[in-house]
């Protein structure tokens, strides 16, 4: 586990917040921080932490899933080597980790998936049998549901490394919307996928804030979460992360997720497709939404991954405990 020369210790009036070192990880957790300044008045500094996740070459699968993004991080939380860690929202696994909280979820930034494609193409324009590159199969069964001809190809690395085989070994890649945004490259974006036919990964374009479980009541901590939470946001990935854990679904199961709260009502549309993308079963449920309802998220989370699980889609992904 790396950490940045230069990290602090702690201090009073000095809040540390935990971040992996990637391009993209240090411009959401400098956003978040500067926020946390804003609402504390207080010192803040990063302390950059590596991942597996960072410096392995192996596809998501094989790593063994989005918490190898996670674990370093929280280790790093829970030893006092910093006081708040920023993740995206879809890094973390839906299941409980003791002695750490969710304390934020900020406002959700552009969940859908993005095209950025040679020639300034969109997905329909692509030449037939066009080479794509993706490291989720929930994009590879969507893109091969929407285009049987392409050839799909796993793809691993960071942002700039994945733009960077677009025109060269690749037609296209396919990557987060958010991403690119945060780190200042929408430029590269030649189509942005509407979320009501491509619904994207369960918490995809949100942050997520952990602090340890023990710190709930310092005054200066619970003042930075408290201005960085957000209502519907965190309602929206609850809805999303619950249906995820209902299903046990791991990093290789393709499926997607959008909650969204409108006209006062929190809805959830989930889709879970077979690999190669030849099959599909979508769930759609709503209730009404108030932010006082801490149930209801998980209660549409539930009834969708129910109604999934009752039409067969254990027959279309794998799903369940591990295998």
């Amino acid at each position: 586990m790396y950490r940045a020369p230069g990290a602090e210790a702690a201090r009073p009036g000095l809040i540390r917040v935990g971040t992996r070192g990637s391009r993209l990880a240090i411009a959401q957790t400098t956003t978040v921080s500067e926020a946390i300044a804003a609402a504390t008045g207080c010192d803040v500094a990063l302390v950059t932490i590596t991942t597996h996740g960072d410096v392995s070459r192996e596809s998501l699968s094989q790593l063994g899933g989005t918490g190898v993004f996670v674990s370093a991080l929280r280790e790093a939380l829970l030893a006092g080597e910093c006081d708040l860690a920023v993740h995206s929202l879809k890094d973390l696994p839906t299941g409980p980790c003791a002695g750490i909280t969710l304390g934020a979820i900020p406002v959700r930034a552009d969940a859908r998936d993005a095209l950025c494609a040679r020639d300034g193409l969109a997905l329909a324009d692509l030449p037939a049998g066009a080479h794509v590159g993706t490291g989720s199969p929930r994009r590879a069964a969507q893109l091969l549901a929407a285009r049987p001809d392409l050839a799909v190809h796993d793809l691993r690395g960071n942002v700039d490394t994945r733009l960077g085989r677009v025109g060269v070994d690749l037609d296209a890649v396919v990557l987060a919307a958010a991403g690119l945004d945060r780190s200042g490259l929408a430029d590269a974006i030649t189509e942005r996928f509407p979320l009501a036919t491509v619904p994207t990964a369960p918490g995809q374009g949100a942050l997520a804030i952990e602090s340890r479980a023990s710190d709930r009541g310092v005054a200066h901590l619970d003042a930075a979460l408290a201005a960085l939470d957000d209502a519907e946001a965190r309602a929206c990935a609850t809805a999303e992360r619950v249906l995820l854990g209902t299903l046990e679904a791991g990093c290789a199961a393709p499926i997607g997720a959008t909650a969204a709260v409108r006209a006062g009502r929190l809805s959830l549309t989930a889709t879970v497709y077979r690999l190669d993308g030849s099959a599909e079963l979508t769930a759609r449920t709503s209730e009404p939404w108030d932010a006082a309802d801490a149930d209801v998220a998980e209660r549409l989370g539930r009834a969708a991954a129910a109604d999934l699980l009752a039409r067969g889609a254990a027959e279309l992904a794998p799903l369940g405990p591990a295998r």
